[in-house]
């Protein structure tokens, strides 16, 4: 299969609001040649982060917009126009390459009409998006909801987070300090040619100056470190682990943070992993190996505790709960495309059922730490605010950083270019009679 089709389709089913690419890409990468799963993956990715302008432009292109039998036509000339503004293909091959998918969709009338708007597009780009970036979502590539909620939020900083979001992420490691230091463990890096540097607020923390196959790198298969991006590495160390503690980390998959815990204190007496969805715990089931490291997998609604949990309390929560992923958007540009308005405040409430629950397992004097990879403050200090609210006996257990922003409750942190992702932390204490720092 062409590979433009291929993510033309993968982003048919995103556009459509039936899929993710998460869920729609692995089934057209497996109807290409293996040489062209790159190519692939950068046009799905790279069309659906930039569509907000794209489609604003191809709307300026046209006569009329497309009708929804033709999202095809439309996630097609989105890739076309991808290529031409974003990649280094060159123009003749991407109009031709593309105009010829048309036929594989069985809409051959297409041809013409893609044909026409690339072309135009090769022409007039230049001078059509300065006039068109005078809407900030053309200038921003976010779509209109959240490019007004960040400006609200962050009027300081909403610039910048769109510029991160927009840009590549960093390859950022976790080094197992149970078998390697960080210092040894770049040297090592060093020895094998490998560019990297220490990331200033995870202890454990190494970013590659690029990313690599995972496999090249030292230790990897007998895990000497793993993947995990800075931000999500900080929740170990919140967590304030001591021997003989019993964790439960809720919202699990695919198990970085799991497995960071293990890492950061030998000596607990149990971790339990759950989380709902039981084939999301095979990935972690597979981390925890590759890892040489043990946990107690449970696969179920952290909200039902009747169903899962024995009685016995835990000393330490972490509730890494579902959200927007706005934090993550350059990690899964598709995010732009899959959420809307609505979403956050049936995550709020669905933020606010999991505190409720999970704090019934919680021991006295024992710490839930409240993390997200949200940047919108109504999953994170607003839904800690309600939930100290109506729980007496909680007190939030403030924490010295160097990292993010301090806000009414917990603090967030702002994706950066180069650096760590948009994430959130609050910690909390059950009956706490002396806050510690």
């Amino acid at each position: 299969m062409n590979p433009r089709l291929a993510a033309a389709r993968a982003l048919t089913a995103v556009l459509a609001g039936k899929a993710s690419l998460a869920s729609s890409l692995p089934t057209q990468l497996e109807r290409v040649s293996e040489r062209d799963r790159g190519l692939v993956q950068e046009l799905a990715f790279g069309t659906a982060r930039w569509q907000p302008r794209l489609s604003i432009l191809a709307l300026e292109l046209l006569s009329k917009p497309f009708r929804k039998a033709d999202l095809d036509v439309e996630a097609l000339l989105l890739v076309g126009l991808y290529q031409l503004l974003y990649t280094r293909i060159p123009a003749h091959a991407a109009i031709a390459e593309t105009v010829g998918c048309a036929t594989a969709l069985k809409k051959p009338w297409a041809k013409g009409l893609l044909n026409a708007v690339l072309r135009r597009a090769q022409r007039e780009a230049e001078t059509l998006l300065p006039a068109l970036e005078k809407d900030p979502v053309v200038l921003t590539a976010h779509p209109r909801w959240l490019q007004k909620s960040l400006k609200a939020f962050w009027p300081d900083d909403w610039l910048a987070i769109c510029e991160a979001n927009n840009s590549h992420p960093p390859f950022t490691l976790r080094v197992n300090q149970l078998q390697v230091s960080r210092d040894a463990y770049l040297i090592q890096l060093a020895n094998n040619g490998i560019e990297a540097q220490a990331t200033p607020f995870s202890p454990d923390g190494i970013t590659l100056a690029t990313a690599c196959d995972v496999t090249a790198l030292p230790g990897f298969a007998d895990g000497a470190v793993s993947v995990q991006d800075e931000a999500a590495q900080l929740s170990a160390g919140l967590l304030m682990l001591e021997p003989g503690q019993r964790v439960l980390d809720a919202c699990c998959a695919p198990g970085g943070k799991t497995c960071h815990i293990l890492e950061s204190e030998a000596q607990l007496s149990e971790v339990v992993a759950i989380d709902l969805e039981p084939q999301r715990l095979e990935r972690v089931k597979a981390n925890l190996e590759r890892l040489k490291l043990t946990a107690t997998l449970c696969a179920g609604d952290a909200r039902a505790v009747d169903e899962w949990w024995d009685g016995q309390p835990f000393q330490r929560i972490l509730l890494d709960a579902p959200c927007s992923a706005t934090g993550v958007i350059r990690r899964h540009p598709d995010i732009k495309l899959t959420r809307n308005a609505d979403d956050i405040v049936a995550l709020a409430q669905l933020q606010g059922e999991l505190l409720d629950a999970l704090w019934a397992t919680l021991a006295d004097n024992g710490v839930l730490l409240y993390a997200t990879c949200s940047t919108l403050p109504t999953e994170n200090t607003e839904v800690i605010a309600a939930f100290l609210q109506r729980t007496s006996d909680a007190q939030e257990l403030p924490f010295a950083a160097d990292f993010g922003k301090a806000q009414p409750h917990g603090r967030q942190l702002l994706a950066q270019v180069g650096g760590h992702d948009g994430f959130y932390y609050a910690r909390l204490i059950k009956h706490a009679s002396t806050p510690r720092t």
